[in-house]
C-alpha cells in the first residue's frame, strides 16, 4: 500500500522532470543582451518647457491658448486650448506645426488620420486635432494634447545602474 502512494506522489515529480529537460534540451540558452534601448532621443524635456515652446509657436501664428490644469495622477499630460477664426483656424494651425518643425526641432509623429496632426520631441508627443466645423457665429476650438513618455522626469540617467537580468543565487 505505502508503495503506491510513493509512486503515486512520484509520477508528478518525474514527469516534471522530464517536461524540464526535453524543454531545456530544445531551447537556446538565455542570454543577457544588456539594458533595453531608450523610448526616446535626446534629453528629457520638462512639461513647462515643452508648453512653452507650443504656445509660442501657435502665438506667432495668431493663435490664443491656454494651459488647462493637469489633473491626471502619475501620468504627465498637457492640454492647452482655446478658439480661433472658424476659416483660418485650420491654415493657422498648420503653420504652426511647420513651425515647431523647422524652429524648434519637432518631427513628425505617427499619422493618425487627416482630422490630427502628430510631432514628437525628445520624451514627448503632440496631438492637435482639428474639430469639425463650429456654428455660426462661433469661434473654433483648438485643442492640443501634450503627452510624456517618463512621467514627467527632467531628467534621465545616462548609464543603467545595473545589469538587465540578475539572477538569484542559491535559489532551491
Amino acid at each position: 500500500m505505502r508503495q503506491r502512494q510513493r509512486r503515486a506522489a512520484l509520477a508528478p515529480l518525474v514527469m516534471a522532470a522530464l517536461v524540464t529537460a526535453a524543454a531545456t534540451a530544445c531551447a537556446p540558452p538565455l542570454r543577457d543582451l544588456g539594458p533595453l534601448p531608450p523610448r526616446f532621443t535626446g534629453p528629457p524635456l520638462t512639461a513647462d518647457t515643452v508648453v512653452s515652446e507650443m504656445t509660442s509657436v501657435l502665438a506667432a501664428e495668431g493663435v490664443t491658448v491656454k494651459r488647462e490644469p493637469s489633473g491626471v495622477l502619475g501620468r504627465c499630460t498637457e492640454r492647452l486650448s482655446g478658439r480661433h477664426e472658424p476659416h483660418t483656424v485650420e491654415a493657422a494651425v498648420k503653420a504652426a506645426v511647420a513651425r515647431a518643425r523647422s524652429e524648434h526641432g519637432w518631427q513628425a509623429g505617427p499619422d493618425t488620420g487627416s482630422e490630427t496632426i502628430t510631432l514628437k520631441k525628445s520624451n514627448w508627443t503632440v496631438l492637435v486635432g482639428f474639430n469639425g466645423e463650429p456654428a455660426q457665429g462661433i469661434q473654433a476650438p483648438v485643442i492640443v494634447s501634450l503627452m510624456c513618455l517618463d512621467g514627467g522626469a527632467s531628467t534621465a540617467p545616462a548609464t543603467p545602474t545595473g545589469p538587465a537580468f540578475t539572477p538569484v543565487p542559491g535559489a532551491s
